[in-house]
């Protein structure tokens, strides 16, 4: 990190998940019209990031190498977070199970993963 330079946030919560096939479109509009506007009104949460995995071609030394993982979650979504305090919080409790999240989309995942990073260096160009 810069001299003087303060991180907005200093966690990092990954989650990562697949859902049954038919309701991938039912995921990603709950997700784009409810779950992430809930949770970026939580206090602490200061932006979330939502991606889809893709075939990865790397390379490294004198050759390109591509990376299959087939047991690794489809969707991913980062959460730029103030504290892990914002995790246990009532806010965050109520936000994760408001809207057609909790009863109609939850039901349908598998394969999640919850990992919790705490920032210990920050560089910008």
């Amino acid at each position: 990190m810069s001299t003087g330079e303060k991180p907005r946030s200093h966690f990092l919560l990954n989650v990562s998940l697949d859902v049954a096939p038919e309701c991938e479109a039912l995921l990603n509009a709950v997700y784009h019209e409810e779950h992430v506007p809930l949770l970026l009104d939580v206090p602490g949460v200061v932006s979330i990031q939502r991606y889809r995995r893709q075939a990865l071609k790397l390379a490294l030394g004198d050759s390109i190498h591509e990376f299959i993982f087939k047991d690794e979650p489809r969707y991913t979504t980062l959460y730029e977070i103030e504290s892990p305090e914002i995790l246990i919080s009532t806010d965050w409790a109520t936000a994760v199970n408001a809207g057609r999240w909790a009863r109609e989309v939850r039901p349908f995942t598998k394969n999640r993963r919850h990992t919790l990073y705490e920032l210990i260096e920050l560089r910008r160009k």
